[in-house]
């Protein structure tokens, strides 16, 4: 067949036709999305850390695996013990949700084929779940009445589920549990829910979860209205009031990156103090050598919390905090001898009991980072730091204090050792000036 006569075969009619259903077939593009895919290079990093385990939130997992679909009839009893304490109908719920949908849909970052009803009934579910789970864990009491709650009886899933919800594709937005909760709160039969919100549930489980970093206690406060999500409230409630100065100067030298470790400022003189901020990135150094780090609780969750920070910083925020803060703690604790001396000063609580443990998890942490000259956080911090290893009277206090004056017992030979030098001196002086 001659070229010409092949293209000549080709109806272009029909070509422009079936392309312009696929425009008409288009869905449309969500305007103000906050909940996110993980990308696959990086959730190939660790894959169970942007995986739930127990509970599937939202769409993007929903029916996914045995172990998620397990849940779903825990999901069921939560929302029928959930509607018998209120006096709101299962329909008042349903249409709540269905006059907010095109605002739900918009909060994901790709399209969600979910028909309309499912789409519904899965987030009514979802979200009365987490309610649920929040009230139980506040009233114990509303777990001892009724059906033996298969959550709340085995403590280790308590835990194992919150993690779940952290999850960045794990997320429902917050504005439809807190109208979903507001709404029941209207027509409760009793007043057990005086005070109650779920701003405070939220805050109440939160601080009652060891593992997780330290903040100060009105932040929940100062952020909730504004976040998107419980991932995205941790985010606010996390980074510092106001950027940190930087001198214009100062730009980090990326083509050394010589951030000094834990190890190498303490043998430069550098001492290491728990730093009062409950700020877990305000890391500072003062002029008499000491460097105020904010307490780390290092756990089992301390990873999956970190990369999920991690990933929604990276796809929907205009800030690097989380970034930068693995960077410098990589530099930090990069051996388990490191981790070691911010573990002896306190700065660091290791849960995980194996040193080497904390180090490898910033050296995996750090590979989801990216080493900004002009923007990073730190600049003035590393720049200090190099200053001050490289003045060479900080080093030789320091070997003196760390070599010779570091037990009562070391300095009593040091000094009886001066004394017997001096003794000598003058008695060598006294033998000359006899002659």
């Amino acid at each position: 067949m001659e070229n010409g006569e092949h293209h000549q075969s080709v109806d272009i009619d029909r070509l422009a036709d079936t392309l312009r259903g696929k425009f008409r077939s288009l869905h449309r593009l969500p305007q103000k999305c906050c909940i996110y895919r993980v990308p696959q290079q990086i959730r190939g990093l660790n894959p169970k850390a942007h995986t739930p385990q127990l509970v599937s939130i939202g769409p993007f997992h929903h029916g996914d695996s045995e172990e998620l679909r397990a849940t779903e009839e825990i999901k069921i009893r939560y929302l029928e013990y959930f509607l018998q304490r209120t006096e709101v109908s299962i329909e008042t719920f349903l249409a709540d949700v269905k006059n907010k949908e095109e605002q739900l849909r918009d909060c994901y970052a790709e399209t969600i084929r979910l028909e309309n009803e499912d789409f519904i009934t899965m987030v009514l579910e979802d979200a009365v779940f987490l309610i649920e789970f929040l009230l139980r864990y506040s009233f114990p009491n509303l777990v001892s009445t009724g059906d033996p709650d298969p959550i709340f009886t085995k403590s280790r899933l308590i835990s194992n589920m919150w993690l779940d919800i952290w999850l960045l594709e794990n997320q429902l937005p917050l504005f439809i549990l807190d109208d979903l909760f507001n709404l029941a709160k209207t027509a409760v039969n009793h007043d057990s829910y005086n005070g109650v919100s779920l701003l405070s549930l939220t805050r109440r489980f939160y601080k009652d979860n060891y593992e997780f970093p330290l903040m100060e206690a009105n932040l929940f406060e100062t952020h909730f209205k504004q976040a998107q999500h419980f991932l995205d409230l941790l985010r606010l409630c996390f980074q510092p009031p106001q950027p940190r100065s930087c001198r214009a100067q100062n730009k980090l030298r990326t083509e050394t990156q010589n951030i000094p470790t834990a190890t190498q400022l303490h043998q430069a003189g550098v001492k290491f103090q728990l730093s009062s901020s409950a700020n877990l990135f305000d890391i500072t150094f003062n002029v008499e050598g000491i460097l105020e780090i904010p307490l780390l609780r290092i756990s089992e969750s301390t990873e999956i919390l970190f990369r999920n920070l991690q990933a929604f910083e990276r796809l929907h925020c205009g800030t690097r905090y989380i970034n930068d803060y693995v960077i410098i703690m990589n530099y930090l604790v990069n051996t388990a001898r490191d981790v070691d001396l911010l573990v002896q000063n306190r700065v660091i609580e290791n849960w995980l009991w194996n040193s080497e443990a904390v180090s490898n998890l910033f050296h995996n942490l750090v590979q989801e980072t990216s080493l900004s000259a002009k923007n990073f956080q730190y600049t003035d911090l590393v720049e200090d730091l190099r200053a001050y290893c490289r003045y060479r009277w900080h080093r030789w206090k320091a070997m003196l204090r760390q070599d010779y004056f570091n037990s009562p017992w070391a300095s009593i030979s040091v000094i009886a050792a001066v004394i017997l030098l001096l003794l000598t001196l003058i008695q060598a002086i006294c033998s000359i000036i006899a002659l």
